[in-house]
């Protein structure tokens, strides 16, 4: 069998067993050792009342204790979600600024009437190493051979294809591809009827070319 614990009071005390000098208990404790005491129906407060008291204070330590590690867990789960919400948002606003620098880039080199700026064709020089050059808008009785070539070969490709690319939105304005025309010196067509006019001219200019170029 085990053996059973001595009782309290025929122990020795502990704390003069370890060189350490005994502590008293407060008022407060006092007071509320001789309440026990009362409650148990005894006249004076014994040694049991007096170690419970004394156990109250340490568990009361040891639950501060722990609620102040959670706080401090807490403190430092919130100021780490804190930092990856900041890195977040800083991140955004970095794809944000890039974009928006996108954005202005592209409108920039794009003119709004229709085909390229002078530095939309740079950028294209120095991306693609391709050489624009911007629409011919001169009239027909202006134009050199080449020059007819250019338009020629232009009209043809953008608007004498079998299938043509929308030329107006959902808003009924006019697309890119139908905003080029003005960078060529063309009405901007906004029916197919419209455009096969262009690439029916283009094909007259490629026909003039072709009869200049025989001459020479």
């Amino acid at each position: 069998m085990a053996k059973t614990s001595r009782a309290p009071w025929k122990r020795s005390n502990p704390r003069k067993r370890a060189g350490k000098a005994s502590k008293h208990l407060s008022p407060a404790q006092k007071s509320a050792a001789k309440a026990r005491a009362r409650r148990a129906g005894r006249r004076y407060p014994n040694l049991v009342d007096n170690m419970r008291m004394v156990a109250k204070k340490t568990t009361k330590k040891a639950s501060k204790k722990k609620t102040s590690k959670s706080k401090a867990s807490k403190s430092s789960k919130t100021k780490s979600a804190r930092k990856t919400a900041k890195k977040a948002r800083k991140r955004t606003a970095k794809k944000k600024a890039r974009s928006s620098r996108k954005r202005s880039a592209s409108v920039r080199e794009k003119d709004p009437r229709g085909g390229l700026t002078a530095a939309g064709r740079k950028a294209f020089a120095r991306k693609q190493g391709a050489h624009l050059r911007p629409g011919v808008t001169k009239t027909e009785s202006e134009m050199t051979p080449q020059e007819m070539r250019r338009k020629g070969s232009w009209a043809v490709r953008f608007y004498g294809r079998a299938k043509l690319p929308p030329l107006v939105d959902a808003k009924g304005r006019p697309t890119r591809h139908a905003l080029s025309a003005h960078a060529w010196g063309e009405p901007v067509p906004k029916t197919v009827a419209a455009a096969r006019r262009i690439a029916a001219k283009g094909e007259r200019l490629l026909a003039r070319y072709r009869r200049a170029k025989a001459k020479a």
